[in-house]
């Protein structure tokens, strides 16, 4: 009860202390470059780059689609953009070599034909942003003098598998990471980032060494930002609930595949996965189930960790209620997927978009 307590009020202060971009940013005088990695976004891809280059207050911007072997006419309809705005210019990828999954080789692809660019926005095609977006997230890593910014979009989340799930993403940094902490350190361990939308100092990159440092790396946005940490950098997150928004899966399907191909990689080893399974289980399950037993502590700490769920929910835009209710059902889903994830990745059955992983 007293760890659920502590979750729950360090998720208030969190809530307080999360920035917001300005709503009002200066006209960006730095050359951005806006990189978008594409498999098989033929669904997604158009409205993302509608988006993209209605951008404003960003005169110096281009865009830079990777088509990463799509077999669905994502190239095509890129192509066809592209011979309307010389802004967005499309590549053409092949398979990536042995050693390199396939997001990172297309981020390095992406991000070695723009070596003029000042700041590097990299954007997952299935992100929507809003018109001052991009000017907001650069003016406020400028303005924070930080060289890795993380504005985290609003996880859109419409089937119940998803509402369950996709929440807990804002959750477990608002609970766990102290923010500013967090922004004066330069331990790795305290990194928050989401590869969604991801903004940093081209020469922060390639001092970090870039994409191609993470080459094998199934999470490639929190070892890009950790290696900008080590090598000299500091990194933030900021609120971009107001500044883009995306559906990350959809279903449950998406959302079982989608967590199983990457939550082996999310706490450094299997023990270490087993472990945080364990603590969680502990303070936020074990107390639900006690209280339907009717145990008064087991009902407290079951509401406390509906009030840090709530809270959490609000500051980032997610729904609030009833899913804030289920939290112990959503933290169960999360253990039961990192479990998943350890057995399918211990005998080599993760697959991604048709690629081992």
């Amino acid at each position: 009860m007293l760890l659920a307590a502590a979750g729950a009020l360090h998720t208030v202060v969190n809530s307080r202390l999360l920035r917001t971009p300005a709503t009002d940013p200066a006209l960006s005088q730095v050359s951005v470059a806006v990189l978008v990695p594409a498999r098989d976004e033929a669904a997604q891809v158009h409205q993302c780059l509608d988006r993209l280059r209605s951008q404003a207050r960003v005169p110096r911007l281009q865009i830079l689609v990777h088509d990463d072997c799509s077999s669905d006419g994502t190239a095509a309809i890129v192509a066809g953009i592209a011979t309307k705005d010389e802004r967005v210019r499309l590549l053409i990828g092949a398979e990536p070599p042995a050693g390199w999954l396939g997001k990172p080789h297309a981020c390095s692809q992406l991000a070695a034909r723009c070596r003029e660019a000042d700041v590097l926005v990299f954007v997952d095609a299935d992100v929507l942003l809003e018109p001052l977006a991009i000017a907001r997230a650069v003016d406020t890593l400028l303005s924070l003098d930080v060289d890795l910014l993380c504005p985290f979009p609003l996880q859109l989340a419409d089937t119940w598998a998803e509402r369950l799930v996709q929440p807990l993403l804002a959750w477990s940094w608002l609970t766990f990471v102290p923010l500013r902490a967090s922004e004066r350190s330069n331990r790795p361990s305290l990194v928050v980032a989401c590869g969604q939308f991801l903004v940093v100092r081209r020469i922060a990159y390639d001092r970090a060494g870039g994409h191609s440092a993470v080459r094998a790396a199934v999470m490639e946005d929190l070892a890009l930002a950790r290696n900008v940490r080590r090598t000299g950098g500091r990194t933030a997150v900021v609120n971009g609930a107001g500044l883009a928004r995306c559906r990350m899966y959809q279903g449950a399907g998406e959302v079982r595949e989608g967590y199983t191909k990457s939550l082996w990689a999310a706490f450094g080893s299997p023990a270490g996965a087993v472990v945080v399974i364990a603590a969680l289980t502990t303070v936020y399950v074990v107390p639900a189930l006690a209280a339907l037993t009717g145990s008064r502590s087991g009902l407290v700490g079951y509401l406390l960790g509906v009030a840090g769920r709530a809270v959490s929910a609000n500051r980032t835009g997610s729904q609030v209620w009833p899913d804030a209710l289920a939290h112990p059902v959503s933290v169960a889903a999360a253990a039961w997927l990192t479990l998943r994830s350890l057995s399918r990745r211990r005998k080599g059955l993760l697959v991604w978009k048709g690629r081992p992983v």
